[in-house]
């Protein structure tokens, strides 16, 4: 059959039987294309905090909630949520059973590999006064979902996957720009407009969360008002840049603990934290438990 003549009710059933043949066993599958992962949970699961970042997250069977700045974000079968930048979240599958698992795809993004597309296809500028949220729900077209289903095929030819698969990725950022989520990707990469500024300092403290970070000079970096900075900032990201910035140092720790093996006030200390104790508090505050016992449950349940 023609794939270009599927209804999307069969492009998604099509999808599900290729994720279905990859991910046989519950769990985060990894595939040879690096920016793709296929998910699959047979049961719901709790909500977890994690960072959410740059790019598709995209159901195709079953359903998932993510929970970011007091929003609530569902989405189903045929639906995305699209991430503009990096966000601490919290994270669970809704809908799912061991009949009918939770079946998802991951596509992250490359800032710098859609900035360069845009540029190309001569882009209309956006308006700079306008504002975006950088997490939103996407109901995917015929046309992406057509190409989604392509890159997952690719991976059954390796000796093509490498040359082949970039190309199917930059259609489906192609697809999304152009599409209605073209608008505020668009508004994140244009120069000069608030979320791309903004976006410039989460990038910043990505790389240096255990620095001390005022305030004040934040806004410098983007030559704005300590007030005008926390105003754009918590428009586009959904919380404050203090929250921001203690999620980002407590997710840190947990990995750092969860992968290393290190105790909690080393991984406290690594992170910029100078008491141990407010950093207990904190942690358990996001995880539910102290950090021994979370790290516990976690390994418990394989992460």
């Amino acid at each position: 059959m023609n794939t270009a003549l599927l209804s999307r009710q069969e492009q998604l059933d099509k999808l599900g039987r290729q994720i279905s043949d990859i991910a046989r066993i519950d769990g985060d599958h990894a595939t040879a294309i690096p920016a793709l992962t296929i998910y699959r949970r047979s049961t719901v699961t709790e909500p977890m905090p994690t960072v959410y970042t740059m790019g598709l997250g995209i159901t195709i069977q079953g359903g998932k909630r993510v929970v970011q700045g007091g929003q609530v974000f569902d989405h189903g079968p045929g639906q995305a949520l699209v991430a503009s930048i990096d966000l601490p979240a919290a994270v669970h599958v809704t809908r799912a059973k061991a009949a009918a698992p939770y079946l998802g795809i991951r596509l992250d993004f490359e800032l710098e590999t859609i900035t360069r597309f845009a540029e190309a296809a001569n882009l209309s500028k956006p308006n700079r006064r306008a504002t975006f949220r950088a997490l939103s729900v996407l109901s995917l077209d015929l046309g992406v979902l057509d190409a989604l289903g392509r890159l997952i095929q690719i991976l059954a030819e390796p000796k093509l996957t490498a040359s082949i698969a970039p190309l199917i990725q930059h259609e489906i950022f192609a697809r999304l720009l152009l599409g209605p989520q073209g608008t505020a990707l668009n508004h994140l990469i244009a120069a000069g407009t608030p979320a791309r500024q903004i976006a410039h300092v989460i990038h910043w403290l990505k790389a240096n969360y255990a620095e001390s970070s005022p305030i004040d000079d934040l806004a410098a970096m983007v030559h704005m008002s300590p007030s005008t900075f926390r105003e754009h900032f918590r428009a586009f990201a959904g919380i404050s840049p203090l929250q921001y910035l203690k999620q980002l140092r407590l997710q840190s720790a947990r990995l750092m603990m969860l992968n290393q093996g290190i105790d909690a006030s080393n991984a406290a200390a690594r992170v910029g934290y100078e008491s141990p104790s407010q950093f207990s508090r904190e942690y358990s505050r996001l995880f539910g438990a102290p950090p021994q016992r979370d790290i516990r449950r976690a390994r418990s349940v394989g992460g």
